[in-house]
Order: structure tokens, then sequence, then C-alpha cells
């Protein structure tokens, strides 16, 4: 069982059903899937860009993405419908708690300049949204051998039904969010 997993279950849900007087174990929030997106502009010019960060989003999530295609025409961004822009990789159950393990303890402190996740980037239904700006601040990747920086949004889908009680189990699970001038 991954590490997280092992977690929620044994500390993290008890502590949430003291704090959240949840009646049922099943009524406590959970993750349910992490979206990992990458959005690659360069790829209407050139397709070795969406070769290459199809190959590095693989190797940081574990399986492999979906290539996503434009919906419209952009003139200004010289993108027509159909165009494949991005790459797309919903994680579940195991893979997602290793990815989420991952990205805590060894991406996330490899940041250039880190001071925290944003608080407020919750959606109001208890899913929380982060952006890296490259993805060499994964171990699997060999800096070396980058020839672009490539972004990448992920998005904590949970079955929480606010932004609270999802930021509190994301808190739990060990998420560095930023401390507010409310928080003290």
């Amino acid at each position: 069982m991954a590490r997280l997993k092992d977690l929620y279950k044994s500390k993290i849900i008890p502590e949430l059903i003291k704090e959240f007087n949840y009646k049922n174990p099943m009524a406590v929030p959970r993750m349910e899937k992490i979206v990992i997106s990458m959005g690659i502009g360069k790829a209407t010019q050139d397709k070795k860009f969406l070769e290459l960060a199809r190959g590095d989003l693989m190797m940081i999530s574990g399986q492999s993405p979906i290539i996503c295609k434009a919906k419209k025409s952009v003139s200004n961004f010289k993108v027509r419908a159909g165009d494949k822009t991005g790459l797309k990789v919903t994680l579940r159950g195991v893979r997602m708690y290793e990815f989420m393990d991952r990205l805590i303890s060894l991406a996330i402190p490899r940041v250039r300049d880190f001071r925290g996740l944003n608080p407020k980037s919750f959606d109001g239904k208890g899913n929380y949204s982060m952006g890296l700006t490259e993805q060499t601040v994964f171990p699997e990747i060999d800096a070396s051998k980058v020839e672009f920086q490539q972004g990448m949004n992920i998005t904590f889908a949970t079955t929480a039904n606010n932004d609270e009680e999802a930021k509190k189990m994301l808190e739990l699970l060990g998420m560095p969010f930023r401390k507010t001038e409310a928080d003290g």
C-alpha cells in the first residue's frame, strides 16, 4: 500500500472525524483523482515538442498521457481547430497516492524560491489546483537532457463538500500551504 494511503487510513480519517464531527467514516473527504495537464503551444510549429513533453509527462506520472486537441481556431496564436496542443493524465488509486507522495516530499522542496502553496486556489467545491513552471523539479527528469522548460497544471479532485474540509485533509497529507494573516 502507498505510504500516503496508509497514513490517510490510520491517522487522517480519525482526525477529520473528530474535527468535523462526521457521523459515518464514509462521509470523510478523500482523494478522488489527480489530473496533470500540460499546454504545449510550441507544438503547433514543431511536433517534436509534443513528443518530448509526452515522454517527460509519462516519466513523471507513470502512465501514458492522452493528447488534447484545440477546440477552436485562434489566429493570433497560429492554432487551428484540431491541432494537437496539450497533454493530460488522470491518476487514480495507488498511482495517485504515489505521485502525491513524490510531489510533496521530493518535487515541491526543489522549487526555487518556494514560500508555500497558495491557499486560495480552491474552486469552492473542495478541489485544489496548482501549477509548476518547470518539469525538472521531479527527480525522474534528467535536467541535462531537457531541451525546453515545460510547465504543468496539477488538480487535486476530492470528495469534500467545501474548501475548508479539503484544505484540512490536504494539510494533513502534507501539502505545504502558505500561512495567511488569518492563520497567525
